[in-house]
């Protein structure tokens, strides 16, 4: 099971398609439609599903997310629901992957072990955790006991010698950072993010998938070009948070990333080809 992620930037690759990676905060903006929310995720075009642990301090987060999180932690949304919903959500999806992306703390409180064996046998296929750099990786070495997936950030900033570190630890994909800055803002650079990518692929074989400031079909596409997935957040949080039953939810998740699945497919593989 540990291995959906690679298995799925496999088909991708053999498909030549780019990877959708929409991100929600589990439990926002109504507990009791998340497993109904990721499953509209797959069905509109999602390859793999980022879920954010709710946290009271996300110091990388724009406001969007910060208050996603807050909203969640009001309604007491901690990892051991979270489990929950991935365990109901994989008695109909065994297939997608889903990583839990978050920080440090949470998973401390809960136990090292006590997570990992629980979160593997919910269902989960690794972890991004953005306050744990690649240095003290061993400090979940439990989760990797288990075969969960441990998701490393890169960032402009990263040095040549931490990112060759990070590529010889990498598990999954790497998540490149386009923008030193928090989630949320407005500062993508599509050129400067295609130069790194480039980097970061030198010497290794692993995907990359690209974040922060992917906002919409333009920018998803103009990042995709050298990039294996993209990776969109804030905006669709911003769009989950107006909805005020499940239904307005599942039709924001469509009016989403409908147009941004098909903006990736239009521009890649099989499709581009044929409409040339």
């Amino acid at each position: 099971m540990s291995c959906r992620i690679e298995k799925r930037f496999a088909e991708l690759r053999a498909r030549q398609r780019k990877g959708l990676i929409p991100f929600i905060t589990a439990g926002d903006p109504l507990p009791n439609a998340s497993v109904a929310i990721m499953h509209a995720l797959v069905d509109y075009g999602a390859d793999l599903i980022e879920l954010g642990v709710p946290y009271s301090d996300p110091v990388a987060d724009g406001p969007t997310i910060q208050h996603s999180s807050e909203r969640a932690i009001a309604r007491g949304v901690g990892i051991e629901q979270i489990l929950g919903w991935v365990r109901e959500f994989r008695e109909r999806d065994v297939d997608t992957p889903i990583v839990l992306m978050g920080y440090l703390n949470p998973l401390e409180i809960y136990g090292y072990r006590r997570f990992a064996t629980e979160a593997r046998d919910a269902g989960v296929d690794g972890v991004l955790l953005v306050d744990l750099p690649v240095e003290e990786s061993a400090t979940i070495a439990e989760l990797r006991e288990v075969s969960l997936r441990q998701i490393f950030l890169v960032a402009p900033t990263t040095t040549e010698q931490r990112l060759a570190a990070i590529r010889e630890q990498a598990q999954g994909f790497i998540y490149y950072v386009s923008f030193a800055g928090i989630t949320g803002a407005d500062q993508l650079d599509p050129v400067a993010v295609r130069q790194r990518v480039e980097l970061i692929k030198q010497g290794s074989d692993i995907p990359v998938a690209v974040g922060f400031g992917v906002r919409d079909a333009a920018s998803a596409v103009a990042v995709a070009e050298r990039a294996d997935a993209v990776v969109i957040g804030s905006a669709l949080v911003a769009r989950l948070a107006t909805a005020a039953d499940r239904e307005a939810a599942l039709a924001a998740v469509g009016g989403f990333l409908a147009p941004i699945r098909k903006a990736l497919d239009s521009t890649s593989g099989p499709q581009r080809r044929a409409a040339l």
